[in-house]
């Protein structure tokens, strides 16, 4: 079938094409008056996109995700915020609803979930083209209800944006609360223990620089140094003195006038003995004389000797016992030390301990400004007002429906009678229906004539 074809049925059955739209309209324009009147309310919201909590001031990721728009539209439509809304206005009280809900369900299910049902079906969240703007539109038949559904659907979702941040920083926060119980306990016992280790151990200060056994074993240490050394000459000097070349002899005053009046009593001795013979007075007194000095010689040289000896064994004595001081507090310094050791390992449980807990803590009191902030990231842009005009029914819309309806039937039901029963409107159809060659048509006009075809 071509254009010309369709065009010639639709003038054949043109009662049919003009009768379904005028059919349609009118009965468009009934339903339309016959329909009770809705109103539409809208509510704006604005979300905040900035992107940081208006508690904490943390940044927030979640809000620049793609689907965070459309997450709170889920929202704003789901169960539990209509759930709100039916508990904010009281929808559920009263014996004439309760019979609607006996006479829609018999009974079954909660009256509550199906008053939610209702508002849900009736609303409709849109957000604005290129904006942070959520619109929550409901459609009633009575204005002033219609403001306050869409206004409810408003406040629920404000207070369920809030639950859904608020919940869990709350079970958050009682999880902390448990681990800093935990982590000061912890901390106590990390204190005890290092004041208990002080006590026992009797160590003040865990800096080596400023302790006082250090600075007493460097003392004795330059101590022994200066005694061993002292030792060591003294004992020199000790076996030198047993001979003849010790200086401790040769220095003596005592010796070195003894020596010279031996000298002297020996050159006079030796006068005498040219002159005199050994049994001569003069000369036993002479030789007596240098007897005597011979012999106070010998004894101050052996006290001289004895002297430095006694000396040796005494600055030996104080090396061995500098020495015995220094090993002493070397041993006594080597176990402060490892002791000062096990004070630092516990010094640092306690810092680690204390470092926790502070972090912990820190984090509890973030979490509990959290859990009872009452913030929202979402704001009220423009409240819901009782509308003045309908929303619905639309009659010039309706109307066009109607009308587009109807146009539809019309053409179709022509087209569909034509096919049912089948006429000749053409010469075309004559010549496809018969197979005959086509001479001429006689027209109310004119008589058109057509060749011969072979």
């Amino acid at each position: 079938m071509n254009l010309t074809q369709a065009l010639l049925i639709l003038r054949a059955r043109w009662v049919i094409v003009l009768l379904a739209p005028l059919l349609t309209v009118a009965a468009a324009i009934g339903v339309t008056l016959l329909t009770p009147k809705t109103y539409q309310a809208t509510t704006s919201l604005v979300l905040n996109y900035k992107g940081s909590d208006p508690v904490t001031g943390q940044a927030m990721a979640s809000q620049l995700l793609p689907g965070y728009m459309q997450t709170q539209i889920e929202i704003v439509g789901s169960q539990s915020v209509a759930l709100k809304v039916v508990d904010a206005l009281k929808l559920a009280e009263g014996d004439e609803i309760r019979q609607r809900f006996q006479a829609a369900t018999g009974g079954q299910g909660e009256l509550r979930d199906w008053l939610a049902s209702g508002l849900l079906g009736k609303l409709a969240v849109q957000p604005a083209r290129e904006s942070s703007v959520l619109q929550i539109s409901y459609t009633g038949t009575d204005p002033n209800m219609a403001a306050k559904v869409a206004n409810g659907f408003a406040s629920a979702y404000l207070q369920t944006s809030i639950d859904l941040k608020v919940q869990p920083s709350q079970r958050t926060a009682v999880y902390f609360d448990g681990q800093v119980r935990q982590l000061r306990d912890k901390l106590e016992e990390a204190q005890q223990r290092l004041s208990k280790y002080q006590q026992e151990n009797g160590i003040v200060s865990t800096d080596r620089s400023v302790d006082v056994e250090t600075v007493r074993l460097n003392e004795l240490s330059s101590q022994a140094v200066v005694a061993q050394g002292l030792a060591m000459e003294a004992a020199a000097r000790g076996r030198s003195a047993q001979g003849s070349g010790s200086p401790d002899v040769a220095n003596n005053p005592l010796i070195q006038n003894l020596k010279m009046q031996l000298g002297t009593a020996e050159s006079k001795l030796s006068e005498i003995a040219q002159r005199l013979d050994k049994n001569h007075p003069q000369y036993q007194s002479a030789k007596a004389e240098v007897d005597k000095l011979r012999t106070e010689l010998a004894a101050q040289v052996r006290q001289t000797s004895d002297t430095v000896s006694a000396n040796a064994n005494i600055l030996r004595q104080r090396n061995d016992e500098a020495a015995a001081a220094l090993r002493t507090q070397r041993d006594k310094v080597l176990r402060l030390n490892r002791s000062r050791d096990e004070l630092t390992v516990l010094s640092k449980e306690v810092d680690s301990a204390q470092r926790a807990y502070d972090t912990v803590a820190q984090r509890l009191a973030l979490t509990n400004i959290e859990a009872q902030a009452n913030q929202s990231d979402v704001a009220v842009l423009t409240p819901a007002l009782a509308p003045f005009k309908p929303y619905g029914p639309k009659m010039m819309l309706n109307t066009l429906i109607g009308l587009a309806a109807g146009l539809l039937l019309g053409v179709g039901g022509a087209i569909l009678l034509e096919l049912i029963d089948r006429r000749v409107r053409s010469g075309h159809d004559l010549r496809e229906s018969s197979g005959l060659v086509l001479l001429g048509t006689i027209g109310p006009r004119a008589v058109k004539r057509t060749a011969v075809s072979g």
